[in-house]
């Protein structure tokens, strides 16, 4: 004998979940719990016999629901959990080039905080001189992207 439809559709909204939610636990961050409560939900109307349409609107209304509802909150958790690393004081220091910085030829190096770094100018076809004090701007990959010095507030090279 052939199952009820609401009792398949209801089995069917738990495989959901469940692979959903495997998915969740294998995924770097949160990626899909979210869908998983719209499964939830689906669920829920299936076992009250709702028809297919009302389970399937009950599972994108939940799901899209709790994103929006939840995503900047859990957004604001997961990365709060990056710890700054020491790189990150080197931005907005001064810097001492000790390695003559040419864009075009991809050379440079400078010095902060007693640590040499690959440089580069911000400028595309940038150019300093050994020995130019320079403002560190960003870091990008393991290169300081680093400027001419601006008038205001810098944090002072103690080297």
């Amino acid at each position: 004998m052939v199952a009820p439809l609401h009792m398949s559709m209801t089995a069917i909204w738990l495989a959901v979940m469940i692979v959903l939610l495997i998915v969740e636990g294998m995924a770097p961050g949160l990626v899909c719990i979210w869908f998983s409560f719209g499964a939830l939900a689906a669920m829920i109307s299936a076992m009250l016999k709702a028809p297919v349409w009302l389970q399937v609107l009950w599972f994108v209304l939940v799901s899209v629901v709790s994103l929006v509802l939840t995503r900047p909150l859990a957004k604001k958790y997961v990365n709060a959990n990056t710890p700054p690393t020491n790189a990150d004081m080197a931005i907005g220091r001064d810097c001492v080039v000790t390695e003559t910085i040419d864009n075009v030829r991809g050379t440079g190096a400078v010095t902060v905080g007693g640590k040499i770094w690959t440089a580069r100018m911000a400028a595309p076809d940038g150019y300093a001189e050994k020995g130019t004090i320079l403002q560190v701007l960003r870091i990008e990959g393991v290169k300081l992207i680093v400027e001419e010095k601006t008038t205001g507030t810098t944090r002072e090279e103690n080297t």
